[in-house]
């Protein structure tokens, strides 16, 4: 009898062990195809928007429930001064037409530092601006790293500095560089010389607290030291990928 009742136990137990595991099985193939579906929709997106001028960003969106409006004027590229592009690049990532995705140098400058310095190609920063958020984590970070690889495969170098040129903050409620000229010096992105794009990329680090028409000395010096990186970036043909 001994005997019979562990053999009823024992087969209880393979039956719930056997039930267990498709249940797990499932539950993995669900994780597998979710995860596939999201790989999928991020490729067809940034395929999209290679094209496609992305319609708002998570900033743009924050900005407008916070302010109440925005300004942002969407513009292609061959209507913005080629020295407001080059001054971008001076003043964010000069190596910018001779990485794909992502400057090592600039990396381990960085972490040699002690990570006091950000070491994000532009690259990085449209995938921030158009595709997550702001703010530090890991996450996005890790997202950011994913997503900036398949970036690179898909828009061209003059299509990335592009849509970096009409996302990125350029104020307070100021999206991109034609607003940023209109409001600050009353011409169009086509019209800016190369002080005036030295300005507007010398606050880019922080355009919520830095002003192009009340520099403080800091800003200046900063935007005098781009000008001659545009000047630079010009002559040694790391503004070739980017310009006709």
């Amino acid at each position: 009898m001994a005997k019979a009742a562990v053999r009823k136990k024992s087969g209880k137990k393979k039956k719930a062990s056997k039930a267990k595991t498709p249940l797990m099985q499932r539950l993995r193939r669900w994780v597998s195809r979710g995860l596939l579906a999201a790989v999928v929709f991020v490729v067809a997106l940034v395929a999209l928007y290679s094209v496609v001028n992305p319609p708002v960003t998570h900033t743009i969106w924050s900005e407008w429930r916070r302010l109440g409006k925005v300004e942002r004027d969407w513009v292609p590229i061959e209507e913005i001064s080629p020295v407001m592009a080059r001054a971008v690049v001076a003043a964010e990532d000069a190596n910018f037409c001779q990485h794909w995705g992502f400057d090592v140098e600039a990396i381990r400058d960085a972490l040699e530092d002690g990570g006091s310095r950000g070491a994000s190609t532009i690259t990085q920063q449209v995938v921030k601006n158009v595709f997550l958020w702001q703010g530090r984590s890991w996450v996005r970070k890790a997202l950011e790293t994913s997503i900036t690889p398949v970036v690179e495969i898909f828009w061209s170098k003059q299509r990335i500095l592009e849509v970096y040129l009409n996302v990125a903050e350029t104020g307070q409620g100021v999206f991109g560089v034609e607003a940023a000229a209109q409001s600050n010096f009353n011409v169009s992105a086509a019209r800016l010389n190369p002080v005036q794009a030295a300005r507007i990329a010398a606050i880019l680090p922080s355009p919520r607290n830095r002003s192009v028409t009340d520099p403080s000395v800091r800003t200046r010096r900063r935007a005098a030291s781009i000008l001659d990186g545009a000047a630079t970036i010009r002559a040694d043909g790391r503004a070739d990928c980017f310009e006709d």
